[in-house]
């Protein structure tokens, strides 16, 4: 019998092929496994984010965010909501986000990242299991600022892989894109 899950476990296996060693893909495999009702934000333990790397129609530069609520520059992206199509959650998170038309979403994962989130208000600290996707703009690249954004900026890729005060993510999706 299919599950839900099948098509996100056979991505998992997919990216597992085409980035063998990274260890975040066993994580996301094991949760997967054991907690299928993690696609809903409401699972205390954490839950599946799907991101973006929004990448400008010359694929020089990447559009990230000012997060409000984590005050850091990050890659567009955000709650499944029961949606188990992350490809499409990060798509809808871009397009969202940036007020952006015209974009496209690649479907073959293009990273994974596990992160924390701390503690906020009266939601408990969990984990974001954050599947990404390369996103493409079109023509357009006039975005507009959300309500999730302190500001969006274009950011050239080469120099997110060289700065050394590139978050750690950013930095090894910006390496990941180089190598393409």
């Amino acid at each position: 019998m299919m599950t839900i899950a099948t098509p996100l476990s056979l991505a998992l296996k997919d990216y597992a092929r085409r980035w063998p060693g990274e260890p975040a893909t066993a994580l996301f495999e094991d949760f997967l496994r054991q907690a299928p009702e993690a696609f809903e934000r409401s699972h205390r333990e954490g839950h599946f984010t799907g991101s973006s790397w929004l990448v400008s129609a010359d694929g020089e530069r990447c559009l990230l965010t000012h997060h409000r609520k984590l005050n850091r520059w990050l890659q567009l992206g955000g709650h499944a909501d029961g949606d188990v199509d992350l490809a499409r959650v990060a798509l809808r998170e871009a397009e969202e986000e940036s007020g952006l038309d015209g974009l496209r979403v690649e479907t073959a994962i293009f990273d994974l990242d596990r992160h924390w989130i701390p503690v906020r208000g009266n939601e408990p600290g969990h984990w974001h299991y954050d599947v990404r996707y390369v996103v493409r703009a079109g023509g357009n690249e006039a975005f507009a600022i959300s309500e999730e954004s302190l500001a969006l900026a274009w950011q050239p890729i080469r120099t997110l892989a060289e700065a050394a005060d590139t978050d750690d993510s950013l930095r090894r999706m910006a390496h990941k894109w180089l190598t393409r």
